[in-house]
């Protein structure tokens, strides 16, 4: 077996690791006409037991993904999860602590990936999967736990792993000249997001919308889940009655932390303003630093003055830049959005399919195609308006950083891919030492349904293995 390296072959038999396995929202969410799994217990390790429906769950996620997998792929999504209960049971053992907001904060950015692949429509959601986006988290919690665990017991036994140019140069050159991976064109660019200003009359307007809706609840007597489903601006909670579930504290933006914390149970807040608009908040429950609120927003409108008037501040603040009065680092720092990643990042966009900073040209979107097509590095588009998931309006100024032209790997140009394979090569070697050698100590079962895997041979001649 291999562990898949952005191209590069690994020569040998390697462990996968259970990183490689880890899903968007986690395979158990199926829709509702999915298959239903008679469970049973199929292997145990420590003192963490692995469930059939693991396995049949997260192979038929992988076949849905891919269709000319092996058809003993099982086998293989087995040896993934023992070694991610064998990560998960040591890390029990050594105390390695993960935290409930770390949790927390995991299944609420997997939840809001899930939310944009649908357009933000809750209901669309739960009719796919047969179930709530509370109860979604729910199910996903105890997973998501395990997998931080393992991840952290797995960097914890890497952390020592480091490469050196010699190592880099070593592993490109182990690599058969016939199987080295051709890169198709990519680009690196910088960008300035700009949200435009509202002008005073729309937010005076929002304003007495929004304390018209909350009279109607706290004078008029009508139910709150109800004029949040019809007028609500926050298209997440909008669907649920406003109900926002329970959220730790350092989730909400600062002016709406402060309130809710304040409140009473039951209690209605006075309408606040925050960067996205008027709200005003119930509290339903607290405990300790967790608290149940639902809330209705109302955002004022952006005219399409407003948008013209922040095109043509993007406009100057691009002159200005190729003027060589203000840099662009300098300009993103001073007109920035400071809520969009790339703001920490100097203005530098990351890749969200490989985590760095390279884009395939396929992978742009549409608009930043067009706008950097025929620049040369370090030129800059002119602004470009886009709309972020929540339809919230923007302007972004792109600059090309650098362009590369199609090539097979070379150890010159693609130094940083190549140094990175080599190290998670390192990495592998690391982990997969340490699971062999950990499994001389470990009890480890496995059922009759898995015996005659053929990759689990290594692991079962190591281990005290009793096979019921």
């Amino acid at each position: 077996m291999q562990i898949p390296h952005i191209g590069f072959p690994l020569p040998g038999w390697r462990l996968c690791l259970p990183a490689l396995l880890f899903l968007l929202l986690g395979p158990a969410l199926r829709a509702q006409d999915g298959k239903a799994i008679i469970d049973k217990v199929v292997a145990t390790v420590g003192g963490e037991i692995l469930l059939l429906s693991e396995v049949q769950e997260q192979t038929s996620y992988a076949r849905q993904q891919q269709k000319d997998l092996p058809e003993d792929y099982d086998c293989i999504v087995l040896q993934n999860l023992l070694v991610q209960k064998l990560l998960v049971n040591q890390a029990k053992i050594d105390s390695v602590e993960v935290k409930d907001e770390e949790v927390e904060n995991q299944l609420d950015a997997r939840i809001e990936r899930l939310r944009a692949y649908f357009n933000q429509d809750d209901k669309a959601v739960a009719e796919y999967y047969g179930q709530s986006i509370a109860d979604i988290k729910d199910q996903m919690r105890g997973d998501m736990r395990s997998q931080l665990l393992a991840e952290r017991m797995q960097a914890q036994i890497t952390e020592k792993a480091t490469i050196t140019p010699s190592e880099v140069q070593t592993f490109f050159n182990n690599i058969p000249k016939d199987s080295l991976p051709y890169f198709n064109a990519e680009v690196e660019i910088r960008e300035i997001v700009y949200k435009p200003r509202v002008n005073a009359a729309q937010k005076d307007a929002a304003r007495v919308r929004v304390d018209e809706l909350r009279k109607r609840i706290t004078e008029g007597g009508e139910a709150f889940a109800e004029l949040a489903k019809k007028y609500s601006d926050d298209p997440g909670s909008g669907a649920n009655g406003g109900d926002l579930g329970w959220q730790k504290r350092g989730t909400f933006v600062p002016e709406f932390e402060a309130t809710v914390y304040k409140l009473e149970t039951d209690q209605i807040s006075p309408v606040i303003e925050t960067e996205f608009g008027f709200h005003f908040i119930q509290l339903l429950e607290r405990r300790g630093n967790l608290v149940h609120a639902r809330h209705i927003l109302i955002k004022p409108e952006i005219t399409d003055d407003d948008l013209k008037i922040a095109e043509t501040a993007m406009d100057s603040v691009r002159q200005l830049i190729l003027d060589k009065k203000m840099t662009f680092s300098g300009a993103v720092k001073q007109f920035g959005d400071k809520n969009t990643p790339s703001f920490h990042n100097d203005g530098r966009v990351a890749n969200p399919r490989s985590g760095n900073t390279f884009f395939e040209v396929s992978d742009l979107e549409t608009s930043i195609f067009f706008a950097i097509d025929g620049l040369n590095p370090d030129e800059i588009s002119k602004p470009i308006s886009f709309r972020a998931p929540d339809g919230t309006r923007f302007f972004r100024l792109v600059q090309l950083i650098s362009r590369s032209k199609p090539h097979k790997a070379d150890l010159k140009l693609d130094y940083n891919k190549i140094q990175s394979a080599a190290l998670e090569q390192k990495k592998a070697e690391f982990t997969e030492r340490w699971v062999l050698e950990k499994l001389r100590t470990t009890y480890l079962s496995v059922g009759d349904l898995y015996q005659n895997c053929p990759n689990l041979k290594p692991m079962l001649e190591l281990s005290q293995t009793i096979r019921p």
